[in-house]
């Protein structure tokens, strides 16, 4: 299936929670959008791989999106090697997405830090004909999902405000991960909650009610200065 937009994350969840306003409203404008979980997050400490199988498929029913599908890479196991580029190789050839969109920032867990390095070079490979089988295709953007404990600011933020409850809506469907009477972090309303208030930093940004980060590592071009979007402070 050819794709406009595929966006990779390392575990089932983090696509939902980092950028799935984005993804809803890219599906919205009609854009055929994708997903690829590298791992199946098997090695996290709720649910089982097929649980969170069952969990993920219904939430990128949620999302909308076109198709879902899986490096078939080990969870707590991402290193940024040639037999784990090949695998995201292939799928990007597959699937010949112009806009890929990656986790952004080093990160804690040492999988989401992994992922964006193993995806940005495959992005490259991908478009080496002597490199692995198939037809090649490089992609021609790529762009980094923001984090709320990121030391700068976003490069850009889209507004979500319309896609913020399919947002959670999304999230609701991972019952293991976040169960509606869990404790602390671990419970759906507490993690409800941190992700209205991290939408509403963003959206205060761009002076709407909520948004999502994101940043590139090009210079952006303006051709009309008179036709920038929003107002200085």
């Amino acid at each position: 299936m050819k794709l406009d937009v595929l966006a990779f994350a390392a575990h089932p969840d983090d696509l939902e929670i980092t950028c799935g306003g984005t993804i809803i409203k890219l599906v919205e404008q009609g854009c055929k959008v994708g997903l690829c979980d590298m791992t199946r997050g098997e090695m996290g400490t709720y649910g089982t791989a097929q649980t969170r199988e069952e969990e993920l498929q219904d939430a990128a029913r949620r999302l909308g999106v076109a198709i879902r599908v899986n490096a078939g890479l080990p969870d707590s196991g991402l290193f940024n090697v040639r037999e784990q580029q090949e695998k995201v190789v292939a799928v990007l050839r597959e699937h010949t997405p112009e806009l890929v969109i990656l986790p952004g920032h080093d990160q804690r867990h040492p999988d989401h830090t992994a992922t964006p390095r193993i995806v940005f070079d495959a992005c490259f490979f991908a478009g080496l004909a002597k490199f692995g089988t198939g037809t090649t295709h490089r992609p021609r953007k790529i762009v980094y999902a923001h984090t709320s404990f990121a030391p700068f600011a976003p490069g850009f933020v889209v507004d979500i405000t319309a896609q913020m409850e399919k947002k959670l809506h999304a999230v609701a469907a991972y019952k293991t991960q976040f169960p509606a009477q869990g404790k602390g972090l671990a419970s759906l309303e507490m993690l409800q909650t941190r992700m209205r208030d991290r939408a509403r930093s963003y959206g205060m940004m761009i002076e709407k009610p909520y948004g999502e980060g994101f940043y590139q590592r090009e210079t952006m071009e303006v051709d009309d200065l008179t036709k920038l979007s929003g107002k200085s402070i």
